[in-house]
């Protein structure tokens, strides 16, 4: 099993301290992107398997998260 990311921490505990759920925030980014995220795609982000800019930058503005 794959381990999450400094990032990837950094927006689990954004989920859990705000009260919402990652299908929240993979509905959240699908309609700011106008891409397809669902929850295998999400977990390849916060793993650090899959490098993709836009859905980070995304991820950022919503959870309010800096760089």
């Amino acid at each position: 099993m794959s381990k999450f990311t400094d990032f990837g921490l950094c927006v689990k505990t954004k989920l859990l301290q705000s009260g919402r759920t990652q299908k929240w925030l993979e509905q959240a980014v699908s309609e700011k992107t106008g891409l397809f995220v669902d929850g295998g795609y999400m977990h390849k982000v916060l793993t650090g398997q899959r490098n993709a800019p836009k859905i980070v930058n995304a991820i950022r503005e919503i959870l309010n998260i800096k760089e």
